[in-house]
């Protein structure tokens, strides 16, 4: 069995090779260590080992484990966002990544600006249109993008995605393509650069990269299976 750091550290490699099968500079790729129901001791040994950016899926859990993580960590909020949890998502996180309305993203302004924090935010896209995940369809999201870039206190940093179950990792390339054509759509369109493309998970990582990914959300290859 291996150990946590072992883990990282093979997680890392891999990021590193596909990166530069892409043309790409490993360090253009962040990995992001979604620490779902992990505990904080464990959080704790990732920040040992050297991974400093964290996604958490619920407000309350954060709110919890983060007391009791290293000051070192980071974190990103990558669940979805109830506009009664925005106040307290915009104090703990330094990027809200799940933003799948122009109503979340109106709180989370209202909510930044009374906090005196410019907040970083990517908005979702349902890439597949399933009807049982949130998210802008790409068209919905192609036409809010300018209102949301002027909301005070908050900045478009780009996409997120979380693309349907597949069988064969190669079948989720037409979805992550998909993301990766509406970033360039909206900076054509309407002159936005979008500095971040949010996908990739423990089974589609390095495929998320090959297309284009800078951010991977990485949980179960590092912490193993949740309860």
């Amino acid at each position: 069995m291996s150990t946590l750091p072992q883990r990282l550290t093979e997680i890392r490699q891999r990021i590193a090779a596909a990166a530069q099968r892409s043309g790409r500079s490993p360090q253009s790729v962040a990995l992001i260590a979604v620490a779902k129901t992990v505990p904080p001791e464990t959080v704790n040994e990732a920040v040992s080992a050297g991974q400093a950016l964290f996604g958490e899926n619920r407000v309350q859990e954060a709110k919890l484990k983060m007391p009791q993580v290293s000051g070192r960590a980071r974190w990103h909020f990558i669940g979805h966002l109830q506009s009664n949890k925005v106040r307290d998502a915009v104090e703990l996180f330094e990027m809200i990544q799940s933003v799948d309305s122009p109503s979340l993203a109106q709180e989370i302004s209202k909510r930044a600006q009374q906090a005196g924090k410019q907040m970083p935010i990517l908005l979702e896209v349902n890439v597949a249109s399933e009807a049982t995940k949130f998210g802008f369809t790409p068209d919905a999201a192609l036409a809010a993008v300018p209102e949301i870039n002027k909301l005070p206190n908050i900045e478009l940093h780009g996409l997120m995605c979380i693309p349907p179950p597949v069988k064969d990792t190669n079948d989720v390339r037409p979805y992550l393509r998909k993301l990766v054509a509406l970033k360039k759509k909206i900076e054509t369109t309407h002159g936005i650069p979008l500095q971040h493309l949010s996908m990739g998970m423990s089974h589609d990582y390095e495929v998320a990269i090959e297309e284009g990914a800078t951010m991977v959300r990485v949980g179960t290859a590092i912490f193993g299976a949740r309860n």
